[in-house]
């Protein structure tokens, strides 16, 4: 029952990511107006926004103008719900289920954000680190709470030291400053290691989709904030730690 009830409430609050990742990279209100087609401006019913299922009803289009509606919509309620089941897998009704839900929703809107706009909201990033380090603050108590924020600074210098060898080597801009800022929110959760291993797993993630996208269209901007929050999200749900990778590479 309760991997239902997660997965229900992953995809409501998926559709309202895909809100807040649309409205705010443009400048727009998360209040007002109402849901709405963006094609024809038809206001929703209640009906036309069930997660999912409103989405296959509909056959993926809006009700009024017939003009199909992104894919995203769907991909987004969907994953999000599974997280959200994963996440209560991994952790149960206990404290660190609050901590991964706060991680796996902020991500999850970076990622709509970056790869729909090419932009990481300050805004979001902002809010994400600062209601962490208040659950944190609840939850575990000062001291783990500092141990954490000291994390998170040491994450974000260890991304500008990369940048700036990545500027230096490449001679032009190699990392936005939204994936520099991303690794403090990292430094939070994951602690220092395990961001410096979301950098390297996210290389790795990103590598083959960033040469299919280089050969396959002229432009070669390509955010790297969706593979470090996709990495991210793999590492919290895994459980790995620093010692298992070690491990690992020290067996084989």
């Amino acid at each position: 029952m309760f991997y239902v009830i997660f997965f229900i409430l992953g995809s409501i609050m998926g559709s309202f990511f895909h809100v807040v990742a649309t409205r705010m990279s443009n400048e727009e209100s998360i209040v007002t107006p109402s849901s709405h087609c963006h094609i024809c401006d038809h206001k929703l019913k209640w009906y036309e926004l069930i997660p999912i299922v409103s989405y296959l009803i509909q056959g993926g289009k809006c009700r009024k103008c017939k003009e199909t509606l992104p894919l995203s919509y769907l991909i987004i309620e969907v994953v999000t719900g599974i997280l959200y089941v994963v996440c209560y897998h991994e952790y149960g009704f206990t404290n660190e289920l609050i901590i991964s839900l706060i991680f796996v929703s902020i991500l999850i809107i970076v990622i709509i954000s970056d790869i729909e706009y090419m932009i990481i909201l300050d805004e979001v990033l902002v809010f994400g680190s600062v209601i962490t380090i208040i659950s944190y603050l609840i939850l575990y108590g000062l001291d783990i709470t500092v141990y954490h924020v000291l994390d998170a600074a040491l994450a974000f210098v260890a991304m500008y030291a990369l940048k700036l060898l990545g500027d230096f080597m490449f001679k032009k801009e190699s990392l936005g400053g939204g994936d520099i800022k991303l690794m403090f929110f990292f430094g939070l959760v994951l602690g220092l290691d395990l961001s410096v291993v979301t950098i390297f797993a996210a290389t790795f993630i990103a590598f083959p989709i960033a040469l299919f996208i280089l050969f396959s269209r002229k432009d070669n901007m390509i955010p790297f904030g969706p593979f470090l929050s996709m990495a991210a999200i793999l590492i919290l749900i895994s459980g790995i730690t620093v010692t298992d990778i070690i491990n690992v590479i020290v067996n084989k």
